[in-house]
């Protein structure tokens, strides 16, 4: 999984004449754009020679003509894992997306189903849930959908590829 690469912002227009480009985010982590960092995309390796976050503009080594950046418009940008990690800074009790997927969901000590990927909905993440077959053979729905917050959420280990969560065998009857 490690080699898997993750999208996280898209060129936009050419803006000026200097080759600045729209930058339109993708990610929850605007810190790991800054000037020298290099990123892979459609068109291969891309390094960062000025960013303005607030303007939402970026420019690229190489591309520093309006002509030159035109020829970027529409590509997207990607990170892996690693990269990633280095990059960005968690807070305590924050998790990278691609560490939750694949864990476990778990109510006191009934296994309710593993996480197969994460969607965000407005500015809420959900947990897209593979209900535990032993569950879809009583009856229950084959997945559900899980707000990611503290109402279900009790902990979340990434290392232990467990989530511990209250209310959620409800969330799932229900749907």
């Amino acid at each position: 999984m490690a080699n898997e690469r993750f999208f996280i912002a898209q060129i936009g227009r050419t803006v000026g004449l200097w080759g600045d480009l729209k930058f339109h985010l993708h990610t929850d982590f605007p810190e790991q754009f800054k000037k020298g960092a290099t990123f892979q995309s459609s068109r291969g390796e891309l390094t960062i020679s000025d960013i303005n976050l607030k303007r939402g503009t970026v420019r690229f080594s190489g591309f520093e003509s309006i002509d030159a950046a035109k020829r970027l418009t529409n590509v997207k940008l990607y990170a892996d894992e690693d990269q990633t990690k280095a990059l960005c800074h968690l807070d305590e009790g924050e998790h990278f997306w691609f560490d939750i997927i694949g864990c476990e969901v778990r109510e006191d000590e009934m296994l309710l189903g593993k996480v197969e990927e994460i969607q965000r909905m407005a500015d809420v993440d959900y947990l897209f849930i593979r209900t535990d077959e032993a569950l879809v053979e009583e009856g229950m729905p084959k997945q559900f959908l899980l707000p990611y917050i503290d109402r279900y959420i009790i902990e979340a280990d990434t290392d232990a590829k467990i989530i511990r969560v209250k209310d959620a065998k409800d969330v799932l009857e229900a749907s």
